[in-house]
């Protein structure tokens, strides 16, 4: 029996949401493609619509407007926000699939003190925590004499990436706690703060589709967050990304799933919590065991960038099988090949940057992907200006395919170098430690 093809709506204007138009603009089920409010890359692969993430309102009159059937949220904040719920309380809109979970279940990511709880209910390996209000500030700061440093603390609510400060002292540590909570550095996110132990070993991320029952393993990716050679300086959104891990054996894949995916998505079910989507584990490595740092209930970003062109599945086909529960009857298959994505992004990024610098370079780019993540027509968004400017932080993700890591990198950092813009900047040791 032959599928429709399908109408879909996919949210976001980042590298990942680019990666993820992509995809689906390549799978023979899918109809007509729109992006909100998507960049100067995503108008390559459907139309982009001038609706923000945040305007459920709009949304609504889109997917009427254009008989939408998937809804595929790329970043955090609609989920966080309800828009399963909002879609689901809708009868003009009840009917189109959501890819992502209830307000509830974005909880995982929307409130560090909520995921703590369930890590904890359901025996899911992460390192030992407190949590503190306003109201127990002073029990917070004797705590925090009591902790060896490192201290991890951590602003319970979304705080668009930099609600977490791992504070090499006591004395730094009351700073940022006095920040968070006294001064409301992060406002309504920071208003619970989570002091954690520091777990010291080496990162990776896990992601999973589920259906609520059962789920599919996708490629595992390691990014680099900070912005300096070396893994020095400031944290960013994500300076590049590998897949596969080479640390990440099939001994230790086998006990991530046992010990942390089993455990999350059979709670999940226990707990009644509606969950058909992404879920991202961010994990560390410590000593050969696997623990939990955060959960993400979408795909990562820079990790998207490598994580889906290795995905040789039929996406839509997945999120068709999600919808129906039958996630078990699907095999996923992986790219022997690895792949690299180097992040090119503006100057002075992640502090103050310009916007709206000419890019040029791009016919001159043989053999890799270009995602654009910060970018614009200028005239954005008018599709027919082929100019495009930065609008952004991180501006395009360079993703190359190779026999190693190495070799994936190395036709990345070829072809970065093509690409120009006044201030561009791109760390050149992606991959570093392998």
């Amino acid at each position: 029996m032959s599928v429709k093809k399908q109408n879909i709506l996919l949210l976001g204007a980042g590298g990942r949401e680019c990666t993820l138009a992509w995809k689906l603009s390549n799978s023979p089920l899918c109809g007509n493609l729109f992006i909100a409010p998507g960049n100067a890359g995503t108008n390559s692969y459907g139309t982009n619509l001038p609706i923000a993430v945040s305007d459920f309102e709009g949304m609504k009159r889109a997917c009427i407007e254009h008989n939408i059937d998937i809804l595929l949220p790329g970043p955090e904040d609609p989920l966080v926000a309800g828009v399963y719920d909002y879609f689901k309380a809708d009868q003009t809109l009840k009917h189109i699939i959501v890819a992502g979970p209830s307000k509830e279940g974005a909880q995982l990511e929307g409130s560090k003190a909520f995921s703590k709880k369930f890590m904890q209910r359901h025996n899911i390996p992460t390192a030992a925590y407190r949590e503190f209000t306003a109201d127990s500030f002073d029990e917070g700061v004797a705590y925090i004499d009591t902790c060896p440093p490192p201290i991890v603390l951590k602003a319970d609510g979304l705080a668009a990436g930099k609600g977490v400060v791992i504070a090499q002292s006591i004395a730094e540590a009351q700073e940022a706690f006095h920040a968070m909570l006294r001064d409301r550095q992060f406002g309504e996110a920071g208003s619970k703060v989570v002091i954690e132990q520091f777990l010291d070993g080496i990162e990776l991320s896990v992601f999973v589709l589920t259906d609520g029952s059962n789920y599919v393993l996708l490629p595992e990716a390691k990014d680099y967050k900070r912005i300096g050679e070396g893994d020095t300086g400031l944290n960013t959104g994500g300076m590049g990304a590998i897949s596969p891990v080479p640390f990440a054996d099939a001994t230790f894949m086998q006990q991530v799933i046992d010990r942390i995916i089993d455990p999350t998505v059979n709670g999940l079910k226990a707990e009644n919590i509606t969950y058909h989507g992404f879920i991202f584990f961010g994990l560390i490595k410590v000593n050969g065991e696997a623990y939990v740092i955060e959960y993400n209930c979408r795909m990562g970003d820079p990790e998207t960038e490598v994580v889906i062109p290795r995905l040789e599945n039929d996406l839509i086909e997945l999120l068709l099988k999600m919808q129906e529960g039958r996630l078990n009857e699907v095999t996923v298959a992986h790219s022997t090949q690895a792949a690299g994505a180097v992040m090119l992004v503006s100057g002075g990024y992640p502090g103050d940057y310009a916007k709206g610098k000419v890019m040029t370079g791009f016919e001159k780019v043989q053999g890799s992907l270009l995602f654009h993540a910060g970018t614009a027509n200028s005239q954005f968004p008018n599709p027919n200006s082929k100019e495009v400017v930065t609008n952004g932080g991180r501006v395009i993700a360079i993703t190359s395919y190779g026999k190693d890591i190495k070799a994936a990198l190395a036709k990345s950092y070829e072809n970065a170098a093509h690409i120009e813009y006044e201030g561009r900047y791109y760390r050149t040791d992606i991959g570093w430690e392998f």
